[in-house]
C-alpha cells in the first residue's frame, strides 16, 4: 500500500468545522460557514471539511434546494478555496440529467474540482426515493496523499470502503449528518475503518436538530492507523485544524502488514 516515494510525502494540515446547518436556508449557511471559517482559520492549512448537505441540512425537499454545477453553492466553494489556498469539501444537493445527487464536491483552489455521488442511500429515510446512487467510488490526491471520499451512510458498507491494493488510500474522508440515537454505530465503527484498512479516518459530522427535529451531536474525529485518537469532538460546533503524519501511517503499515493476507473480492 505504501509508495516508494514516500519519504517525499509531507504532513497535511486538516481543518474540520463541525457545524451547525440551518435548516433549508442556503443563504444563511453559507454566510455562517463564512463568517466562521475567517475567524477560525488562523493558519495555513490543505483541507477544510464541511459536513453532508452543509449548506442546507439533510433534506429531502431536493426539488426546491438543488442547484446546478456551477451553482451559488458551487461559487462559494471556488471562492473559499481560492481565498484560504487549499482545498475545501462537504456534500450539496445537485441536479444533473433530470437526477438529483448527494454529490460530495473537492474543490481546488484554481476553481477546478472532481465529485463523488453517495453510492449507499439510507433507504430508511427515504433518500432512495429522492436521490440517485452514484455508480463510482472516487479516490482523489491531495499533496501525495491519496483521499476515498464518502458520505454518512457509506460508513456501514466495509466492502465498499476496503482498502485494496488496485485503488489504494491513505485516508479515508467521511462527511456526515449521522444523528445522535445512533452515535455510539459511529463512534465504533470509524475506529473499525481505521484499524482494518491501516489508514486514517476523518469523519466529520453536524450538530444540532434539523427541520424533522432529529438531533446531531457531533462526534467528530480523526482516527489513526492504529486505532488511537487524533482529534474527537461531541456535542458543540468546532473549527479545528490538527496535523497527521504520513512517515506514522507507514510505520503502521511495516510494523503488522495484514493488509497484504486479505481475501481476494472484487466489486461491480
Amino acid at each position: 500500500m505504501e509508495s516508494p516515494k514516500y519519504l517525499s510525502i509531507n504532513n497535511l494540515k486538516i481543518t474540520i468545522f463541525q457545524a451547525y446547518l440551518f435548516w433549508e436556508n442556503i443563504d444563511k449557511n453559507l454566510q455562517n460557514i463564512g463568517l466562521r471559517l475567517s475567524m477560525g482559520v488562523k493558519e495555513k492549512t490543505d483541507l477544510i471539511v464541511l459536513p453532508e448537505m452543509f449548506n442546507t441540512g439533510f433534506s429531502m425537499n431536493a426539488s426546491a434546494l438543488a442547484e446546478e454545477m456551477g451553482g451559488k453553492t458551487m461559487r462559494w466553494m471556488a471562492e473559499a478555496a481560492k481565498k484560504y489556498d487549499c482545498v475545501i469539501t462537504g456534500s450539496l444537493i445537485i441536479h444533473e440529467n433530470n437526477n438529483f445527487y448527494n454529490r460530495m464536491i473537492w474543490m481546488l483552489p484554481d476553481g477546478t474540482h472532481e465529485h463523488y455521488d453517495k453510492q449507499h442511500l439510507f433507504g430508511m429515510g427515504e433518500e432512495d426515493k429522492t436521490y440517485t446512487a452514484g455508480t463510482k467510488r472516487v479516490t482523489v490526491e491531495l499533496k501525495g496523499w491519496k483521499i476515498r471520499l464518502a458520505i454518512c451512510y457509506d460508513l456501514r458498507f466495509p466492502v465498499f470502503l476496503r482498502n485494496k491494493e488496485e485503488e489504494a488510500y491513505d485516508i479515508l474522508l467521511i462527511i456526515a449528518s449521522w444523528p445522535d440515537k445512533r452515535i455510539s454505530h459511529w463512534k465504533t465503527l470509524i475506529p473499525a475503518r481505521a484499524i482494518e484498512n491501516q489508514s486514517y479516518v476523518v469523519a466529520v459530522n453536524r450538530v444540532g436538530h434539523d427541520g424533522n427535529e432529529v438531533y446531531h451531536s457531533g462526534h467528530s474525529m480523526c482516527i489513526e492507523a492504529y486505532g488511537n485518537t487524533i482529534y474527537y469532538k461531541p456535542e458543540d460546533e468546532d473549527l479545528y485544524t490538527f496535523g497527521i503524519s504520513y512517515e506514522e501511517l507507514i510505520k503502521v503499515r511495516r510494523s503488522f502488514p495484514f493488509l497484504k493476507d486479505g481475501d481476494n473480492f472484487s466489486l461491480s
